[in-house]
């Protein structure tokens, strides 16, 4: 079957259809990571946008239970250069294709994905619809340009949680037992089982793996859940997770972690609880170009003078010119010198922008969830 891509701005690409067939509709982004797909596929953090992967065959090791990040994909959509047919892999227990089409994801494949990154590259992201069958493209175009922008869209509501839950008694229906065997072991384990409280912006699964593998009981909330309920059950620490969407538009978030900032309790961020931490300490986000999306990215911890190659997928940044003096900057992109992380000058506070759980992607950071275990036991 036919498929066909169409963006805002007017371009379109004819493919073959290698997913579930139908009409989807997203911001339009591209991800560098070699491997990794099915964590991709499966990140909360990327609701609402159809992914472009940039490696050029896809699909090759096929999909294993154990290597979801979340209940099912959250993509839009998906776009391949080449989707394998063949899944060559002992732990496979379903192909790609098989895959998107049990959970009604719409993909395309025999693009030319290069042209279509250099596209985004240059323009920026943009809104796209893609379609199987028999389309026109002037129609998905227009249809594009009608869909609603990332800028004020609050996504987190579609993704997290619906209730509180304990981490130790979803892990074994998540993969966990299959992940320990794969998994790199922690640096060093807390004295005693130090309790967290999370909040769900879009968390993914191995975050909950890597804070259970350092010594961590973790209670998750819903995002909209107010800071009392957190504080409730009396944490060791405060954790706050990646999502979607513009953190801008997170107003409850914002305010509930200006809250928990008052308490002092240790409070860690990534991605866009990274964010939601920027604004709620008194800053300000932006949203970037085409955003950091891959397994590849270098960043520069200030302090050491060190380089991690970090795993990343967001589209906003925290804007270092509108953070107030008693917060500093810990890491920057090198790639473009935006915002990769800040720690409260006098408060037991930090985060990142990139995913220190490495799913997929390098361990260059797993040492912040060890200098979380140290702040939290230092309190």
């Amino acid at each position: 079957m036919n498929a066909t891509l169409a963006l805002e701005d007017g371009t379109w690409y004819r493919g073959v259809a290698v997913g579930a067939a139908g009409e989807t509709s997203g911001e339009v982004v591209f991800n560098t990571s070699m491997t990794g797909y099915q964590e991709v596929l499966t990140d909360p953090s990327y609701a609402g946008q159809i992914v472009t992967m940039t490696a050029p065959l896809i699909g090759n090791y096929g999909t294993t239970a154990g290597d979801a990040e979340s209940r099912a994909p959250r993509v839009a959509g998906f776009i391949m250069r080449e989707a394998s047919p063949v899944a060559s892999n002992w732990r496979a227990d379903s192909s790609l294709r098989d895959y998107l089409v049990r959970h009604g994801i719409v993909a395309i494949a025999d693009i030319d994905t290069r042209a279509l990154t250099r596209v985004l590259r240059s323009a920026g992201v943009m809104r796209g619809v893609m379609a199987t069958g028999a389309a026109d493209p002037e129609e998905l175009v227009g249809k594009a340009r009608a869909i609603p922008k990332m800028e004020g869209s609050d996504l987190v509501r579609g993704v997290t949680c619906d209730a509180p839950f304990e981490w130790h008694e979803r892990a074994s229906s998540a993969g966990d037992a299959d992940d320990r065997a794969f998994g790199i072991a922690p640096q060093r384990r807390s004295s005693r089982r130090l309790r967290v409280a999370a909040y769900d912006f879009g968390i993914k699964w191995n975050i909950l793996r890597r804070l259970d593998a350092y010594g961590c009981n973790v209670t998750v909330f819903p995002a909209s859940a107010r800071a009392t309920d957190l504080l409730a059950i009396e944490p060791d620490g405060i954790f706050l997770s990646n999502g979607p969407g513009d953190p801008a538009a997170l107003t409850y978030a914002i305010d509930n972690v200006r809250e928990l900032v008052r308490t002092d309790i240790p409070t860690f961020g990534i991605c866009l609880g990274h964010q939601v931490l920027g604004l709620a300490v008194g800053g300000q986000t932006f949203k970037l170009k085409f955003g950091h999306r891959g397994a590849n990215h270098p960043v520069k911890e200030l302090e050491s003078g060190k380089v991690e190659i970090t795993s990343q997928n967001h589209g906003f940044a925290v804007d270092p010119n509108s953070l107030p003096s008693d917060v500093k900057v810990t890491h920057l992109n090198l790639y473009d010198g935006t915002v990769e992380g800040f720690c409260h000058v006098t408060k037991p506070i930090f985060s990142v922008q990139y995913h220190p759980e490495a799913s997929p992607g390098p361990h260059d950071a797993d040492y912040l969830f060890r200098r979380f275990l140290d702040t939290m036991e230092n309190r």
